[in-house]
């Protein structure tokens, strides 16, 4: 028995290669014209030159030399195996598969000529273990484990060094790239919890916007207090309109030029343009997480994930052009969850945009014209100008400190102006079903309660960037005119400094007038 050294092997030598058993890995050189092949105790083959008795106990088959290859032949009670198949004689070929008895060892014959090479390729070895798969005998589990086993074995003794070499870095590689893969299942993971936590923010933005829409406790409340009087914002707008003759002009011919803003949001996926949408049960109902929070999908048929704000705009000019702020045109752009739904795949869009105009009984449908890349200013166009509104009139230049100015505008949205709508009216809509965010809008509107409310402030600063002024308002005054006492728009109000006491902050006009002319609407 001999190690597998082929490098030089004469044409027509003949072998028996050990696949399994004690042996396995090494080659038996078959030489003679007659061989004996014998199994020992210890499950090793022995070869020898076949002599005259055939009745040996130790005997399990014979090698009959036939031209130029063996025939094989076994006694009728031992069990011979060649290619799966148990024979008593048969000729063999090249790489013919042996097995020698129930608990004999597998071989492969070789018969090496000019086309049969004599060096062993991993091919030619991968093809070995496979054919031991194919006709061994043995349960399945421990087919795989001596076939795998006994492959990656001959690969490292039997093949060349650089191909050794070249499987070791091969498996490197593929350990590496195994290890990148998972740093990325852990980073796409954190990503997606990343999602998931910025989608439940989203979530907890629209309970709590649940949390702010009116109730019926809310307009009791409210009828409560305009039952015993006007609320502090009402009064102001009262001694402001009786102070001075010239400021109750101003606000007079400007409020039917400034619009109350309505509107609402969501997110749609950019690959299918599915909505984001409440998860609901089997009626229908809303789901609400154990945090009190609506549950969010893009699957199903629920109601879409809207986020509803309102705002102030004013009109210029006789074709419907409305000027806002940039956020109020687009709100989504301050909202802390866009960046990572975004990374979701989800992209905001508008729902629905309408303005209401004072003394106008219905809404008019709104449409983006052009936001502005320095400022935050916007143009929005009413689609439907049946009815045009007067336009206010921009101031040609700056003002200055120490002028006088008046703020219009729908802070605090559509509470203020249910406070200002009467006891009638609110004793009214407590016998109304549904008083949503919609309604209550088209109901104040149909009973011509839309009014913006005005205050009166002071210049303390203006720079071509920003005006600032002391005049009281709040959130969704955003977009509402700010006026000289000629009733000229000198700034468009954008912010409060709540850390200055009621300090505000305008775009100045100049910048709207810049607008306008970029648009082409000059």
């Amino acid at each position: 028995m001999e190690a597998a050294h082929e490098a030089d092997i004469p044409v027509g030598a003949m072998a028996l290669e050990h696949l399994t058993g004690p042996a396995r890995g090494t080659i038996t050189w078959l030489r003679g014209p007659d061989l004996d092949i014998s199994l020992s105790p210890n499950r090793l083959l022995r070869v020898s030159e076949a002599g005259p008795d055939t009745s040996r106990d130790d005997l399990i088959a014979r090698l009959h030399h036939d031209d130029d290859t063996y025939e094989i032949m076994a006694p009728e009670d031992q069990p011979v195996w060649v290619n799966g198949a148990r024979v008593t004689a048969r000729k063999l070929v090249h790489r013919d598969m042996i097995e020698f008895g129930d608990t004999g060892p597998l071989t492969r014959f070789h018969l090496y000529r000019e086309d049969h090479p004599g060096r062993k390729m991993a091919a030619d070895i991968l093809v070995d273990g496979l054919g031991y798969l194919r006709v061994s005998r043995q349960p399945v589990a421990v087919r795989v484990y001596r076939a795998f086993g006994g492959l990656f074995g001959r690969l490292m003794r039997e093949t060349t060094r650089l191909f050794r070499i070249g499987v070791i870095l091969a498996i490197i590689a593929l350990l590496a790239l195994a290890y990148q893969q998972n740093r990325l299942n852990v980073l796409l993971q954190q990503r997606i919890d990343s999602g998931v936590s910025r989608l439940e923010s989203f979530a907890a933005v629209l309970a709590r916007s649940r949390e702010e829409a009116l109730t019926r406790g809310d307009l009791k409340a409210l009828n409560q207090e305009l039952g015993r009087k006007l609320s502090s914002t009402a009064e102001r707008l009262t001694v402001l309109e009786e102070r001075t003759e010239a400021n109750a002009r101003v606000i007079a011919e400007s409020r039917p030029s400034v619009v109350f803003l309505q509107g609402s949001y969501g997110f749609r996926e950019r690959s299918s343009d599915r909505m984001l949408r409440h998860a609901v049960n089997d009626d229908g109902r809303p789901l609400i997480s154990p945090m009190g929070q609506p549950l969010l999908t893009l699957e199903g048929d629920g109601p879409v994930a809207a986020r509803q704000f309102t705002g102030t705009a004013f009109v210029i000019g006789d074709q419907g052009v409305l000027v806002t702020n940039r956020h109020v045109a687009l709100p989504w752009e301050k909202d802390a969850n866009v960046g990572a739904l975004a990374d979701q795949g989800l992209e905001p869009v508008m729902i629905k945009y309408i303005a209401y105009l004072p003394d106008h009984k219905t809404a008019d449908i709104v449409e983006l014209v052009r936001v502005s890349e320095e400022a935050d200013l916007a143009i929005l166009r009413l689609a439907d100008v049946a009815e045009p509104a007067p336009g206010l009139e921009l101031a040609d230049s700056p003002p200055v400190p120490g002028d006088e100015v008046i703020v219009m505008g729908y802070p605090t949205g559509l509470r203020t102006m249910l406070v200002q709508s009467g006891e009638d009216f609110l004793e009214e809509l407590q016998e109304v079903e549904d008083i949503g965010f919609w309604t209550i809008a088209a109901r104040l509107a149909g009973k011509g309660h839309i009014a913006p409310l005005s205050s009166r402030g002071i210049i303390s600063q203006a720079t071509p960037a920003t005006i600032i002024y002391d005049a009281e308002t709040t959130h969704g005054g955003s977009g509402g005119p700010v006026l000289d006492i000629n009733g000229r728009v000198v700034a468009v109000n954008a912010a409060i400094l709540p850390e200055y006491g009621g300090s505000n902050l305008g775009v100045p006009v100049a910048k709207v007038w810049a607008l306008l002319e970029d648009a082409g609407l000059l």
